[in-house]
């Protein structure tokens, strides 16, 4: 890890909050520990061990110089051949904060020192209020200027949330579609789109009803309601609404999938909601991203961006070009390489899952079909197809068992003769006795005729 550089002591003025007479006496007490705790210009390739525990001295060496404040690591990229900073995330929380200042960061409207790597929550929020003041219009009407230095207020009231939690509340018909609350605000005053996925397909005509323009606290409102309603209509319409929450528990379905890829700009840096988390996102070449924010993922420079192709959160990892990019195994996940070979039968492995998810022809699903119907229709494919395999393990398996029984069967054989061929064998084995009885006798005769 890098050091805390002093252009970002100098530029958030973080030495002049310091009392001299602390200042000498921290000198004095312990500049060999302070040395051993920052060290100077380190690279990110190490050892595992020696990653976590400089990461957490100067993750503890933070901590101390801003008590009470929460302290972030930054991560620096290649992004469009610019060397770019990244905040990620050391709890998993909601912090809107950091996927503006990642919107900000990513397209250049706001610049960090160069090697800065730590950052506390404070000054991120003096970042984003600078950079809100030098995004003020200069050419407005006295009317506009009104409303906005109105909203700007609005805005500054509730701009500490960001460190927590905004109160957002979506509504189930549009991807842009949000109850309005003060929060709203701060993404217009930074023209941020904010976008969420938690859609009712418009031709499932009863959950259309049951939901209808409601947010989703109105809605659960309503579904209280309708449980102690005695009219039978509103208790199914009741019963049809706590269903989709419940099978929609990802707060995204395809249907809203769809809506985002088709909504969102090529190129477009937004931030993107979902299970009361905010997230970068960005599409190119006509597929989302969301950008990896997690400290875990700190010294991985591969590891940039994550696919948003499906409702099960289970994407693909991608580098800052949006190349395929399987993560380092755990146990080398801080040394910054790994060996070519798994890379590349890691990269081979995905490669080949993505080419199966996409054989299905799609030329034969009917125009109209709804996004519910086409989901159900991607999942018998994928259980017709592992019931297909199962169905060639068993085969497999009963063929080796009857090759083993027929080989044991002839080998037992001889011992487990059928009582027909028992009993041919028995005549036959008299029919060898008598010979050989007739024979003894003339022998027997011969012997008695030269002793007489």
């Amino acid at each position: 890890m890098l050091e805390c550089s002093s252009e970002f002591n100098s530029e958030e003025g973080a030495e002049s909050r310091v009392p001299e007479e602390e200042e000498e006496e921290e000198e004095e007490e312990g500049e060999e520990d302070a040395a051993a705790v920052l060290p100077g210009a380190v690279p990110l390739c190490r050892g595992e061990e020696e990653e976590e525990g400089e990461a957490a001295q100067v993750l503890a060496a933070s901590k101390e110089r801003f008590p009470g404040q929460s302290v972030y690591h930054i991560k620096w990229i290649q992004w469009k051949e610019e060397h770019t900073p990244i905040i990620t995330q050391n709890e998993n929380g909601p912090c809107p904060l950091l996927a503006i200042l990642n919107v900000l960061l990513l397209s250049w409207k706001v610049k960090l020192p160069p090697m800065m790597e730590i950052i506390t929550a404070e000054q991120l929020m003096e970042y984003l209020g600078d950079y809100m003041l030098e995004a003020k219009p200069k050419e407005i009407s006295e009317i506009q200027r009104l409303n906005y230095e109105q909203n700007m207020s609005d805005a500054m009231a509730v701009l500490h949330k960001l460190q927590t939690g905004l109160d957002v509340n979506v509504k189930f018909t549009g991807v842009r579609v949000f109850e309005y609350t003060p929060e709203c605000i701060v993404f217009d005053l930074l023209d941020i789109p904010l976008y969420h996925g938690w859609l009712v397909d418009p031709q499932i005509d009863d959950i259309v009803k049951a939901v209808g323009n409601c947010s989703y606290n109105q809605l659960v409102e309503k579904i209280i309601s309708c449980k102690q309603s005695d009219n039978s209509e509103l208790v199914s319409e009741g019963f049809v609404a706590e269903q989709f929450l419940n099978n929609t528990a990802t707060q995204l379905t395809y249907h809203g999938l769809c809506e985002l890829t088709s909504t969102v700009q090529e190129g477009e840096l937004c931030v993107f909601f979902r299970n009361n988390h905010f997230s970068t996102m960005t599409k190119y070449k006509g597929l989302l991203y969301l950008l990896v924010t997690d400290q875990g993922f700190l010294t991985e420079e591969k590891i940039v961006w994550e696919s948003l192709h499906n409702v099960d959160g289970d994407g693909n990892f991608c580098d800052s070009d949006f190349h395929l990019r399987p993560p380092s195994d755990p146990e080398t996940v801080y040394r910054g390489q790994q060996d070519q070979i798994d890379q590349d039968y890691l990269m081979a492995l995905s490669l080949q899952q993505e080419q199966q998810s996409q054989e299905i022809n799609w030329e034969q699903a009917p125009e109209g079909i709804s996004d519910l119907e086409l989901a159900k229709k991607l999942q018998e494919e994928e259980d017709r197809r592992a019931s297909q395999y199962y169905q060639e393990q068993e085969q497999a398996a009963v063929a080796v068992a009857s090759t083993s029984a027929s080989t044991q069967a002839q080998q037992s054989q001889p011992a487990q003769a059928s009582p027909s061929s028992g009993r041919q064998s028995g005549n036959s084995e008299r029919k060898r006795k008598e010979p050989r009885e007739k024979d003894k006798e003339k022998e027997k005769e011969k012997n008695s005729c030269v002793i007489l």
